[in-house]
């Protein structure tokens, strides 16, 4: 796997103008984009992993507060943070972390903590009826803030760090002080999924129907499919969505392609699940789902979850945006990324103005260039 430490504190260019690809960046040319056709049906992206199973098993999920991880965001970051947003619009961080904690080294070697493997902006408009994701790859290099850690000591800000060294030096609170620091956006709510959860969840719910258009083969993920149609296991979907090496260049870009088609197919099957008709299963679903996530404390409750899934269901799929932080290749290290300034302030204007990302904003990124290779089986 690439070099994936954190703590590289590098002078790149600030400008909002795109790099050219020289040296060896050039390898990463061939990048795939996180905008296709199918991805913009995952209305809530990794909350298709948080809610799956709740459906009807309200009950059930009454005696399942236990298992909810709360993080108090609000007494980590205190007041220096931008304003809420007061007219009913919605920011949500929705984490995936790679810990590699109890998986005796499997999923990557040489890997020390946990990181944020996986990170989206979600927005939901005024209405509740509209919403934008927003992927950050976790290879961009951001200006990381000054964070409490947990051990009570202060990591200091960080020039040009990699974006997922922040869920490294400070757990979830430090990675959304780097999102609103990046954004101007304030996060109302994160959301957390983990590795072994995942994997019990997707067999719980008997697989996921994907199609590849193309062969698949990643030595370092573990992932080999044959180019048609598969339903994969909790196994085999973990490594597809942590699959990097297997796709186009070998870039974090394809590997975000990978997982927002994944979570497309996982909708469409959590969508099959009648919890009335089985509710042995659905009970064993939502124990899953609770022990499979951590949460602000403010959504740290079934109650609180449910009511957000209920709400966010209203979102129909042709009103959900898609999209990939614009981004251009580093051309001091083909491993890393640079937001675009001036395309990315355009992303971040549109949601603070509760207004549709305008496609401009990621005309020009290398994350916006072809389709993905897996979409959710028909």
């Amino acid at each position: 796997m690439p070099h994936e430490s954190g703590d590289e504190h590098r002078a790149h260019p600030a400008d909002g103008s795109a790099v050219p690809p020289y040296g060896p960046a050039r390898v990463r040319r061939a990048r795939r984009t996180p905008r296709s056709r199918a991805l913009r049906y995952a209305a809530w992206g990794a909350l298709g992993l948080a809610l799956v199973g709740a459906g009807s098993t309200a009950y059930a999920w009454q005696h399942l507060d236990g298992n909810i991880r709360g993080t108090d965001v609000d007494a980590a970051l205190g007041d220096d943070r931008p304003g809420h947003q007061h007219d009913g619009s919605m920011n949500i961080l929705l984490l995936g972390s790679d810990s590699r904690a109890g998986t005796h080294g499997q999923y990557g070697t040489g890997v020390a903590g946990a990181r944020a493997d996986t990170a989206m902006v979600l927005h939901v408009d005024k209405t509740h009826k509209k919403a934008s994701v927003v992927s950050i790859p976790r290879d961009t290099m951001v200006e990381r803030p000054r964070c409490a850690t947990d051990h009570g000591t202060t990591a200091p800000a960080a020039h040009q760090a990699m974006f997922n060294s922040s869920y490294e030096v400070g757990g979830p609170a430090c990675t959304v002080k780097t999102v609103e620091q990046m954004s101007g956006l304030r996060m109302d709510h994160y959301l957390e999924v983990d590795f072994k959860g995942f994997q019990k969840l997707i067999d719980e719910l008997g697989g996921v129907d994907i199609t590849t258009r193309e062969s698949i083969d990643d030595p370092a993920s573990g992932l080999s499919l044959t180019k048609g149609r598969h339903t994969l296991g909790g196994k085999q979907a973990l490594e597809l969505v942590r699959t990097r090496h297997g796709v186009a260049d070998g870039s974090d870009l394809g590997r975000i392609q990978l997982q927002q088609a994944f979570v497309k197919a996982l909708i469409h099957r959590a969508d099959t699940v009648d919890p009335l008709s089985h509710p042995a299963k659905a009970y064993d679903l939502a124990d899953t789902a609770t022990r499979t996530i951590s949460a602000d404390s403010g959504l740290a409750s079934t109650d609180k979850l449910l009511g957000l899934g209920k709400d966010l269901k209203g979102i129909s799929p042709a009103h959900t945006d898609m999209l990939t932080l614009p981004v251009t290749y580093d051309a001091e290290d083909s491993g890393r990324v640079l937001p675009l300034d001036k395309a990315s302030h355009k992303v971040w204007t549109a949601l603070r103005k509760d207004e549709p990302v305008p496609r401009s904003a990621t005309r020009g990124s290398v994350a916006d260039r072809t389709d993905s290779p897996v979409s959710a089986a028909s």
